[in-house]
């Protein structure tokens, strides 16, 4: 007899939708062209921003115009599915999120076309960020698998991937053509199995006592 997988609950899982994400230093908030758009062009997109869109499908933007049309077109469909990260207390945009390639029938789901401004980066709140959309993935949605993928080139966005508690499956050589150029892209994925412990891990760095008062971490994501 051969061997086969184990049983799983066929239903499909929800489509995610345009809802609210409330964290403590951050929300995720439904992309919105007006709104979000001044505040991400100066936080993303203005003169010496180039850097931040170079492993990017879009961008750099040669204008406000140019941006703001961009906006438009990533606003408009339900997958991908952008989110604007709203800093807090300040209310502004400060980056950007989506859920894309979403599969519900086999549950499969992906997070990306991440871009922080220089503000979030590095920070207790774009951590939350990840945070926030994986505990919706996994809590409310019930996916079965979250999968994060980045130029193999992109040595940050890998290194992300691992801090957050994605495990390194591989990489697709001469997966794409981005901007002209060959793209070998790195897979990482995160199951539902492994979720809590890594939501547990997740929490432990986000709590508060895990600052100090001028908003140093403790310990850090790594060594947890």
């Amino acid at each position: 007899m051969y061997p086969v997988g184990p049983p799983v609950d066929t239903r499909p899982a929800p489509q995610p939708q345009r809802v609210t994400l409330h964290g403590t230093e951050v929300d995720l908030v439904p992309l919105d062209p007006v709104l979000h758009g001044p505040s991400l062009f100066d936080t993303t997109a203005t003169s010496g921003h180039d850097h931040l869109w170079t492993y990017m499908f879009d961008g750099p933007f040669a204008d406000r115009g140019t941006f703001e049309r961009k906006l438009r077109e990533l606003a408009a469909p339900d997958d991908p599915l952008y989110y604007a990260v709203i800093g807090r207390p300040s209310g502004l945009a400060v980056g950007r999120a989506a859920l894309m390639r979403i599969d519900t029938a086999n549950r499969v789901i992906e997070v990306g076309s991440i871009v922080y401004g220089s503000r979030l980066q590095r920070t207790r709140a774009a951590t939350e960020a990840m945070y926030l959309l994986a505990q919706y993935v996994f809590d409310t949605l019930r996916y079965r698998r979250y999968e994060w993928k980045c130029n193999a080139l992109n040595a940050p966005s890998r290194a992300a991937a691992l801090r957050l508690g994605f495990t390194f499956e591989g990489i697709f050589r001469q997966h794409m053509i981005v901007k002209g150029r060959n793209r070998d892209t790195a897979w990482y994925s995160m199951t539902d199995a492994e979720w809590p412990m890594r939501k547990a891990r997740l929490e432990r760095w986000l709590a508060p006592a895990n600052f100090d008062d001028r908003g140093r971490q403790v310990r850090s994501l790594s060594a947890m």
